[in-house]
C-alpha cells in the first residue's frame, strides 16, 4: 500500500473490498483495489452523520449500477473492522463510525513517538528543483515579496517531509534597467549621503531607484529624454561587458542589497542550496540563443531572434531584440539548462506570480523544442499578489511598506501589547525571542493560509489576532497546551486508557488526528499548502473547545486525566510539525 495511507483506513479499504465481492459476486473483475477504493474516501459533511464517508460515485459505470444501490449493499456486506463501529448508507455515501477507542489506540501513541511522521508519503518521487524568492537588487524589499517567500520555503518543507528529494534555488534580478535607472540617479542626481549600516544602504537603493523612476516620468518629452536614453544604454552596455566605471559602480552597490536579501532570509530561516544570478546567466544565454539560431530552430524576424509558436497557441517568442540583447526569456532559457546539467533534475518548479503566466508557457515550449525532456515537467506554481487596503504596491511608485520595518514594527507590537503583562516574569531574551516567532507565525500564515489563486490583503492587526484565523492563534493553542502538560506533569510513561475519551470533542480530535498525512500529501502533491493551514486552524479551533468542554487537571478520575493529557500533547505534537512544514516556529509559552 502507498505509505502515506494509514492503516486505519487501508484497513477499512479492504474490508470495502470484500464488501463489494460479496455484493456484486458477478462483477468481481470491475472492483478495484483498496488502494484506489481510499481515493473515494471523504470526511461526512457532519460529524454526526459518521467520521469517515465512501463515495460510491466511481463504482456505478464498471458495476452497472447507481451509487445509493451501491451504498445501500455495502451497508449490507460491510463487517469485520477493528476500526469501524458500524456503517451506514447515506444517499450515494456509506458512512463510517469509528470504533474510536482502536482508533486513538493506533494514532496517538504513534504521533507521540514519531512514526507517524516517519513515512514516505509518494512511490516514485521525482528529483525535484524548486526556483523561488527571486527580487531584484537595487530595489526595497517590501511586505509583498513574502508571499513568494513563504510559499516556496513551505512547498520545500512539505515535499522534502513527502520524500520528495529536493534542491532549492534563487534567481535574484540583479541586472537589467531597473539596475541602470538607479546607477543613473546615483551619479548624476542623488543629494542624500549614503547610509552607515549595510542593510540601511540597501533600503536607500531602493529609495534612490523609486525617485529614479520619477525623475526619469518627469523628464519624458522634454530635452533630457534622449539624452537620459542614452546614458542608461551605456550604462547596461558596461553592465553586459563587466567593465567600465558603472561596472565598478555596480559591483559596490549590488552588494548592499546582498546583504539586505541574506537579511531577509535569515529572518525567516531560509537558505538556499543554490543561488543562480541574473548577472550569470546574461551573456552566455545570447549565445545560447545564437547556437539554436544557427542550427535552425529559431527564426531571424525584422533583425530580431525567436521562434514561432503558434501552433501551440503561443505566438511568436522572442528571444534577442533586434540590437542583440536579450531578454527575460533568454536568461530562462540559459537558466533551465543549468538546471538541468548542474543537479540532472526531473522536474522544476517556477515560483512566480501569474503575471507570468504566458511567458513560462512559452519558455517550457521552446525548451521542449530545444530538446530538453524535462521541459514536459517543468511547471510555474502561480500566485496572486499582496496589496494594501488602499490597492496595489509598487517599488517602482514607491507605495510598499519596507518589509523590514515591517518586522521591526511587528516585533515591537508584540512585545508591547501582548507580552508586557509577562515583563516581571521572563527576561527581556525570551521576550524578544517570542516576538520574533509570533512575529513569524503572523506574517507567514497569512502568505500561505490563503489560496495560491486568490489575492492577500495585508492587515498586521488582522494577522496578529489571537481570536481568528491567524498563526499566532495556532502558536496560542500549543502553547496552551506545552503550559498545561508542565503544569499537570506530563511525562508519557503513563498507561493510556483511550476507551475513557467518549466525550465528542475528544472524538473530533482524534478523528482529525487521523488526517494529518493525508492533508500533507494532497497539500505538496497539488502544491497548496493553505490546505495544511487550513487544517491547523481547524485542529486548533477543536483544541479550544475540548479545552473548554473538557477538563483534564479536574477530570472526574485519573484514568480519565491521563488520557486527556495524552490527547492534548498528541494534538501540540500535529500542531508543532504542521506548522514546521509552514517554516513556522512554536513558543513554548506565549
Amino acid at each position: 500500500m502507498d505509505a502515506h495511507f494509514s492503516t486505519i483506513k487501508y484497513n477499512i479499504a479492504i474490508n470495502i473490498e470484500k464488501a463489494l465481492k460479496l455484493s456484486f459476486p458477478d462483477n468481481t473483475e470491475a472492483i478495484p483495489d483498496p488502494i484506489t477504493l481510499m481515493n473515494a474516501f471523504a470526511s461526512a459533511p457532519q460529524f454526526d452523520m459518521g467520521h469517515l464517508a465512501f463515495g460510491c460515485f466511481r463504482l456505478s459505470k464498471p458495476l452497472r449500477k447507481s451509487p445509493k444501490d451501491i451504498a445501500l449493499a455495502l451497508a449490507q456486506n460491510f463487517s469485520d473492522c477493528e476500526y469501524v463501529e458500524k456503517a451506514a448508507a447515506s444517499g450515494p455515501y456509506l458512512n463510517f463510525f469509528y470504533n474510536f477507542e482502536n482508533v486513538a489506540k493506533k494514532i496517538c501513541p504513534a504521533v507521540l513517538d514519531g512514526s507517524e511522521f516517519n513515512k514516505t508519503l509518494v512511490d516514485k518521487p521525482k528529483k525535484t528543483m524548486v526556483e523561488y524568492f527571486q527580487p531584484n537588487t537595487h530595489k526595497e524589499y517590501h511586505v509583498g515579496h513574502m508571499r513568494n517567500l513563504c510559499l516556496g520555503d513551505s512547498l520545500i518543507k512539505l515535499m522534502t517531509y513527502a520524500g520528495v528529494p529536493i534542491i532549492s534555488s534563487t534567481f535574484p534580478g540583479d541586472v537589467g534597467t531597473h539596475v541602470a535607472k538607479c546607477l543613473w540617479y546615483l551619479k548624476f542626481h542623488n543629494k542624500t549621503a549614503e547610509p552607515e549600516g549595510v542593510l540601511e544602504k540597501g533600503a536607500w537603493l531602493g529609495k534612490l531607484y523609486s525617485n529614479a523612476n520619477n525623475k526619469l516620468e518627469d523628464e519624458r518629452g522634454s530635452d533630457k529624454e534622449a539624452e537620459n536614453k542614452e546614458i542608461l544604454t551605456n550604462i547596461l552596455k558596461e553592465l553586459h561587458a563587466e567593465s567600465g566605471e558603472y561596472y565598478e559602480l555596480w559591483k559596490k552597490t549590488r552588494q548592499y542589497s546582498v546583504a539586505l536579501l541574506d537579511s531577509v532570509c535569515k529572518w525567516a530561516n531560509v537558505e538556499f542550496d543554490k543561488r543562480y544570478w541574473e548577472s550569470e546567466v546574461d551573456a552566455p544565454s545570447v549565445e545560447l540563443v545564437k547556437k539554436y539560431l544557427d542550427s535552425g530552430l529559431f527564426v531571424v524576424d525584422q533583425g530580431a531572434v525567436g521562434i514561432y509558436l503558434e501552433e501551440d497557441k503561443l505566438g511568436f517568442c522572442l528571444l534577442l531584440k533586434s540590437d542583440g540583447t536579450g531578454l527575460y526569456a533568454t536568461k530562462d532559457l540559459e537558466l533551465a539548462r543549468r538546471k538541468f546539467e548542474d543537479f540532472q533534475i526531473e522536474r522544476s518548479l517556477y515560483v512566480v506570480d501569474n503575471r507570468q503566466e504566458r511567458h513560462f508557457k512559452q519558455v517550457f515550449k521552446t525548451l521542449e523544442k530545444m530538446g530538453f525532456e524535462q521541459a514536459r515537467d517543468c511547471h510555474h506554481i502561480q500566485y496572486e499578489m499582496v496589496e494594501l487596503a488602499d490597492g496595489a504596491m509598487s517599488s517602482r511608485k514607491g507605495n510598499i511598506i519596507p518589509l523590514m520595518e515591517l518586522i521591526n514594527k511587528m516585533e515591537q507590537t508584540i512585545a508591547s501589547n501582548y507580552l508586557a503583562k509577562y515583563v516581571d516574569e521572563w527576561d527581556q531574551t525570551e521576550i524578544k525571542n517570542t516576538a520574533h516567532i509570533v512575529a513569524q507565525g503572523a506574517i507567514k500564515y497569512g502568505m500561505i493560509r490563503m489560496d495560491n489563486n486568490k489575492k492577500i490583503v495585508f492587515d498586521m492587526d488582522e494577522w496578529l489576532r489571537l481570536d481568528g484565523e491567524s498563526g499566532p492563534y495556532i502558536q496560542y493553542a500549543f502553547a496552551r497546551i506545552n503550559n498545561m502538560c508542565l503544569k499537570l506533569g506530563y511525562s508519557g510513561e503513563e498507561e493510556v486508557d483511550w476507551n475513557t475519551l467518549e466525550h465528542a470533542c475528544e472524538k473530533k480530535i482524534i478523528a482529525k488526528l487521523l488526517e494529518f498525512n493525508d492533508v500533507v500529501f494532497v497539500a505538496s502533491e497539488q502544491f497548496k499548502p493553505s490546505f495544511l493551514s487550513s487544517y491547523l486552524f481547524e485542529l486548533s479551533k477543536l483544541f479550544n473547545a475540548f479545552y473548554s468542554e473538557c477538563p483534564v487537571g479536574k477530570a472526574d478520575n485519573k484514568k480519565l486525566k491521563i488520557a486527556r493529557l495524552a490527547l492534548a500533547k498528541s494534538t501540540s505534537v500535529v500542531i508543532e510539525k504542521g506548522l514546521s512544514l509552514l517554516g513556522i516556529p512554536v513558543p513554548q509559552r506565549m
